[in-house]
């Protein structure tokens, strides 16, 4: 076994914990909810195989599903994130990066970084409350919902990617 694989395993088991454990409990104006899951996907090194970042889009999920109880929105907006997320790291990292690049702070930037963040949060907030929603009766809600929770999760990551490259760099000295 790969010791990488296993850090990454432990860091999903935290993640998905963290978000139906706390993360699902927390309703903003009674409809904004952070979206931690995405994380995993997104920080997918730039060479991954595509279906193999698909798979763990839709099982991380397909997780999230099974103990926030939304039957399938979480599989479904996850899957689309990860079939996303190689054009989206595309767009904001040079051509000529490794294919062994992973996204993050430190390799991409601040500005950077947050934007790729944002866009990646902002797809995956939208196909899960499109989903929820499944109609344009109350879109007002349904983009409220969709930005506030961009922006907060994109907030939570970018908090959370600052003190860890931090203490990388405390480690490093």
């Amino acid at each position: 076994m790969d010791f990488a694989f296993l850090r990454r395993l432990a860091v999903m088991a935290v993640i998905l914990a963290i978000q139906v454990l706390l993360l699902n409990n927390i309703h903003l104006f009674d409809c904004i909810t952070p979206l931690l899951i995405g994380y995993m996907i997104i920080y997918t090194r730039r060479g991954a195989s595509r279906i193999g970042v698909m798979l763990v889009g839709f099982f991380v999920g397909l997780l999230f599903d099974m103990f926030s109880n939304t039957l399938g929105m979480g599989a479904a907006s996850c899957t689309l994130l990860a079939f996303v997320q190689p054009s989206l790291l595309g767009i904001f990292t040079p051509r000529d990066a490794a294919d062994d690049f992973e996204p993050g702070m430190h390799t991409m930037g601040i500005w950077l970084y947050a934007t790729y963040l944002f866009s990646s949060m902002l797809v995956l907030h939208a196909a899960f409350y499109i989903l929820e929603a499944f109609s344009v009766s109350d879109w007002r809600m349904a983009l409220m919902a969709i930005f506030g929770g961009t922006v907060l999760s994109t907030a939570i990551v970018f908090i959370c990617e600052s003190i860890t490259s931090n203490q990388r760099g405390i480690l490093n000295r």
